[in-house]
């Protein structure tokens, strides 16, 4: 059972009652381009219209105001054999929105004295180690480096595997070794120096935490962060258990044509496996904003929350992306699983957000259009279609 969130308005598409809530039918009518030319009037669009335009089967939205889920929606169907709708228990694959969960596990496991953010990991690690090279000889791979992108560490990311191959181990996939399908994660550059996005280095992490906890990590994130915020339809489960899998989108590729099997399985649970929705990914938003200001803290202090949403290098928290200035600052994460796309966005300091799943690899365009109809209908401080240079 779901714990309650008030005041929510959970919409679905067989219930048109709440279609006509005149703030959905705004955020439904007003979807505008991201960037825009100089003196054009911005064009206005629907949902129906974008996702026909860019090809797209499904979508699910979900709009935080006040600190809480004000309504939550699914468009399209699942898939395009079954035709079955999307409602707001559909699951979606969140790519790399599982990493600032996964960030949120290894904070937990700081605030109990089981890691350390600045202790060269390897002091932890038990079944694998960084390798040691000259970039490692002054300056080591730590947690926080990890959690901030600053690890110096390589691969940016994971294309994942068709539900029919062999699938490697995660040791397998850190050395680079068949039948993983990237390259080995290595330090190819002075920890601490430069901030580049890394995977590989998450893929460390999960290791991290099952080596420090002995338990398996989806276990882990359910107990340590799932279970807690009432996120009850997410799972780092991979391959997804069947059982859940009744209940989950396919994958399209741009030219709307399905991923082989309906989606991949990614190993690299931490940087890339997170099955979830829209809803539960707003309550994990919801969780940050209100853990920063100590009215809810169900998996990290007040502090720690502060130093996840504090900037390490250029943009990046423990986490967590920070966008925005002193006056409308914003966090984040964006997500890139093969067939899905997805996009998370919340306001620090007012209690405002949005997430939107996409089962389409052309939806980040799409997200981007609805968060800022959103956005527009709910106030949020300076965010607006960018003029383009």
């Amino acid at each position: 059972m779901r714990r309650p969130l008030l005041p929510v308005f959970i919409a679905f598409l067989a219930l048109p009652a709440f279609s006509q809530d005149p703030r959905i039918q705004r955020v439904e009518n007003g979807l505008m381009p991201a960037q825009i030319g100089k003196g054009e009037t911005i064009p206005k669009w629907t949902i129906a219209e974008r996702m026909a335009h860019y090809n797209v089967a499904g979508v699910s939205v979900a709009v935080i105001d006040h600190y809480a889920i004000q309504w939550a929606k699914g468009y399209g169907v699942l898939d395009k054999s079954s035709k079955q709708a999307v409602t707001v228990d559909t699951l979606f694959q969140a790519g790399s929105i599982s990493k600032p969960v996964s960030a949120a596990a290894a904070l937990h496991l700081v605030e109990t004295g089981k890691l350390n953010l600045d202790e060269d990991v390897n002091r932890k690690l038990k079944s694998w180690h960084v390798p040691e090279n000259e970039f490692t000889r002054d300056q080591k791979v730590t947690l926080r480096r990890i959690l901030s992108h600053s690890a110096g560490l390589t691969v940016h990311g994971f294309p994942g595997y068709a539900v029919d191959e062999p699938i490697p181990t995660l040791i397998q996939i850190l050395d680079g070794n068949k039948p993983a399908n990237t390259a080995a994660i290595r330090v190819d550059m002075a920890p601490g120096t430069k901030e580049r996005y890394s995977g590989g280095g998450y893929t460390i992490l999960q290791l991290l935490l099952t080596d420090t906890t002995g338990q398996p990590f989806p276990r882990l994130l359910k107990t340590t962060v799932l279970d807690k915020i009432g996120m009850d339809h997410s799972t780092y489960q991979q391959p997804l258990p069947p059982d859940w899998a009744q209940a989950a989108a396919s994958g399209y590729k741009p030219d709307g044509s399905p991923i082989q099997g309906k989606w991949h399985v990614y190993p690299e649970m931490a940087a890339a496996g997170l099955w979830t929705t829209a809803s539960d990914l707003a309550r994990f938003a919801i969780e940050i904003q209100k853990s920063r200001e100590g009215r809810s803290n169900l998996v990290l202090s007040r502090e720690m929350t502060t130093q996840m949403l504090t900037r390490q290098m250029d943009n990046v928290g423990l986490g967590l992306m920070l966008e925005g200035d002193a006056h409308s600052p914003r966090f984040g994460h964006g997500g890139d699983d093969a067939g899905f796309q997805a996009m998370l966005l919340a306001t620090l300091d007012s209690g405002k957000g949005a997430v939107v799943m996409v089962n389409s690899d052309n939806g980040i365009r799409l997200a981007q259009e609805i968060v800022l109809s959103i956005a527009a209908e709910y106030g949020w401080p300076d965010y607006q279609p960018r003029e383009r240079k």
